[in-house]
């Protein structure tokens, strides 16, 4: 067989699929009738460079089977060859005693393969860039010419130029995947709150719209406070769609809903065996949100650990998965949003103040639905004609407008949300063409004794309502404050931090006289 052949014949099978391994099959399959070889491998360097991955396999399988799809770690011999030594190096390397090449056999030790066998190395390059390399196999020493050396030699620039076309070919079937994955999460997203605007931009939310608009141009932080079902959500996309970043990705992340074991790995992704459950490699909500903006719902949730890592992240505009070395660059603005008193919870020590200082550039604070009780008509028309949209009701049924007066007068504890769950109800309890709003209303009242319908000039404070609820809780436990069936059980709180609020508020202990 004479040079011209072999180069035709092997070009041909190396060039035949994109797939660099079944390109390697097959190029092993006339290989193995041209050289006394078992297997062939290709190694692919690690952008770190104190690693190699195998990431293609043919022949003698059992040969090197330890080191299949493992990283590889270099000997400091070579992770310290610079580009120049690199260069002088052979092309060519034929090992024919594996025992004596120190580098290499110490290779072969980590994987745990025999050093009694023969290797010739072909070092792979494409304009002046290490592609990487293809490793030929033989289970016996000094099995390897001068001859087979430059029949490889002969092929490196199709080997080369295939590897490199496979690798690319790899990385776009990977940023496919990515979009797809991209996609699917956007429109989970966005499900449920597309649609969504603030009602009452020119009235009751005037003033919010105004500074929404003043922020919006700029990349600040943001916090919006506000109480529960204000709307914090659709303000923040609003901040979003009003920016340079509206044609960016919008993520959510409800930092209360996550498990503190997880929130790492869902704000920044970990990497494959991170930890037990982590088979694949995971992108964070934060690599999602690149050119884009992440929305931090119920930020005083959020566990210590995640803290520090979201200090670093805003500082540095970088972040590292789970289990991972690598640094990535985001490009994020961080809006973040809370019904809690922050300075409080940083006073008790349960919330960084170095965090909250690179937060607090922009704070927008969001008015209750009982402070703009004028924007509840345009509430209501606008969550009919949507909900009856949702629930195919064609066509969308009126009101009695006198209803109107008793859902002026409700303070709306629940604000926004609770307003549109009751339009919600109305309608799928609807009896005829008209719906029934007031009795509605009155039910709702009459869940929260204690809280009486305000007026037109404002209703009872937060501190008032959260007030009323502990007494509540206080009657119905008896006084009891921990333990099965006590206050703290009833409101959901840990029993000291029911204590702490009695004593902020002045509600007395059951039980405890007052100091005269």
């Amino acid at each position: 067989m004479n040079e011209a052949e072999f180069f035709r014949e092997f070009t041909l099978r190396i060039c035949s699929s994109l797939h660099i391994q079944t390109a390697l099959e097959r190029c092993w399959e006339y290989v193995k009738g041209v050289f006394p070889c078992t297997a062939m491998t290709l190694h692919l360097p690690d952008v770190k460079k104190d690693r190699v991955n195998v990431v293609a396999v043919a022949g003698d399988t059992h040969l090197i089977a330890k080191g299949i799809g493992r990283e590889i770690p270099l000997p400091k011999e070579l992770r310290d060859l610079s580009v120049e030594a690199w260069e002088f190096l052979e092309p060519v390397q034929v090992i024919n005693d594996v025992r004596k090449h120190h580098v290499y056999s110490r290779i072969l030790q980590s994987l745990g393969i025999d050093t009694d066998v023969s290797i010739m190395v072909l070092r792979l390059e494409l304009e002046d860039n290490r592609v990487g390399s293809l490793w030929v196999w033989a289970t016996k020493r000094g099995r390897f010419s001068d001859k087979e050396a430059g029949r490889l030699l002969s092929v490196h620039d199709p080997l080369a130029l295939a590897m490199s076309n496979a690798l690319q070919y790899q990385k776009i079937r990977l940023e496919k995947r990515i979009l797809a994955d991209d996609k699917r999460y956007y429109e989970e997203q966005l499900l449920g709150t597309a649609g969504d605007v603030i009602i009452g931009a020119d009235s009751g939310m005037k003033e919010v719209m105004d500074q929404v608009r003043q922020v919006a141009v700029f990349d600040s932080p943001v916090v919006l406070h506000g109480e529960t079902g204000v709307g914090k959500e659709i303000v923040a996309q609003t901040i979003h769609c009003l920016s340079p970043r509206s044609k960016g990705p919008f993520v959510k992340v409800n930092c209360g809903a996550i498990p503190d074991t997880l929130i790492d790995s869902e704000l920044f992704g970990h990497e494959k065996g991170a930890f037990t459950g982590a088979v694949k490699e995971k992108r964070g909500r934060f690599q999602r949100a690149d050119g884009g903006t992440i929305f931090l719902d119920e930020i005083s949730e959020m566990p210590g650990s995640a803290q520090i890592r979201l200090l670093h992240v805003l500082q540095t505009r970088e972040i590292e998965r789970v289990g991972g070395s690598e640094t990535l660059r985001v490009d994020v603005r961080v809006i973040a949003a809370t019904n809690r008193n922050l300075e409080q919870l940083i006073a008790s020590g349960s919330f960084r103040d170095d965090l909250w200082f690179r937060l607090n550039v922009f704070p927008i604070q969001i008015p209750p639905l009982r402070m703009h009780r004028q924007d509840i008509r345009a509430l209501v028309d606008y969550f009919v004609e949507k909900k009856s949209e949702e629930l195919r009701i064609k066509p969308p049924p009126g009101y009695r407008l006198e209803d109107l007066d008793r859902l002026v007068a409700y303070d709306w504890p629940g604000n926004v949300r609770e307003l549109k769950n009751l339009v919600e109800r109305a309608l799928i309890k609807r009896e005829g063409g008209v719906l029934d709003l007031a009795s509605l209303v009155e039910e709702r009242a009459e869940t929260w004794p204690g809280l009486p319908f305000g007026s037109q000039e404002g209703g009872p404070s937060l501190n008032e309502m959260i007030t009323a609820s502990i007494r509540r809780a206080l009657v119905q436990s008896k006084g009891k404050i921990s333990g099965a069936g006590g206050a703290a059980e009833l409101l959901r709180l840990h029993p000291n931090t029911l204590r702490n609020k009695m004593a902020r508020l002045g509600i007395p202990v059951p039980g405890r006289k007052k100091k005269r």
